[in-house]
């Protein structure tokens, strides 16, 4: 019997809440094993093992690993999008450049503050091919959340423009390129000064296309 299975563990907690904390334990455990290439294979034993449930209890949250492994990557870009969407809450009335670093900020501490997470969401570890289809999807929503922001604070001529198609999925896969470039040591800045960086970047692209859209508009 799994150590975590010691007698009394959930004695007293009720049924619905149970299930939703093995559930997070097995999520917890899919990180550790699926952001460390070197770390054990992925199966429902060593999921099991990590999380100190038996097999039983993981057939309770999902059908196979791919549930699993799609589970894991939604969980960790919720947090990612929680956390972008309140800090640009929170300096709605700030100054542009105030609202950016804030964004990005809160977005690339989310990741590499567990950089197996970082690894996890943005590709830096192997995939099945299940896992790499929903890790795109899982990235055009969040590409999204960046269209819906961009027209709060550029106005609606950037939404008409064909910029409007290409430029936030060119910040989104650029910054999770480096963001995966910086947890794996590649990036010789620290953690505040390559935010700074990413958040001028967003600047510049963000800026810069909504200046061309509005330069495109053909007075009616």
């Amino acid at each position: 019997m799994p150590s975590g299975q010691r007698r009394g563990r959930w004695s007293g907690v009720p049924l619905q809440e149970r299930t939703a904390r093995r559930r997070d334990e097995l999520i917890a455990a899919g990180v550790t094993l699926l952001g460390k290439a070197d770390g054990p294979a992925l199966t429902v034993r060593a999921v099991c093992r990590a999380a100190e449930l038996t097999e039983r209890y993981f057939y309770e949250s999902f059908t196979d690993l791919d549930a699993l492994s799609a589970a894991v990557v939604d969980d960790i870009a919720e947090g990612v999008r929680r956390a972008a969407v309140a800090a640009a809450d929170a300096a709605a009335h700030e100054p542009l450049e105030v609202q950016a670093l804030s964004s990005v900020t809160a977005a690339v501490r989310a990741l590499v503050d567990d950089p197996r997470r970082a690894r996890v969401l943005l590709g830096g570890v192997a995939a099945s091919p299940e896992l790499h289809a929903h890790r795109t999807t899982v990235m055009h929503r969040l590409t999204d959340v960046l269209i819906d922001h961009g027209r709060t604070v550029h106005g609606v001529e950037l939404e008409a423009d064909p910029l409007a198609k290409v430029a936030p999925a060119f910040i989104v896969g650029g910054t999770a390129d480096a963001i995966l470039e910086f947890v794996n040591g590649g990036v010789d800045l620290s953690l505040d000064a390559f935010i700074a960086q990413l958040a001028t970047l967003w600047l510049i692209t963000g800026n810069g296309a909504a200046q061309v859209a509005r330069a495109r508009i053909t007075p009616s």
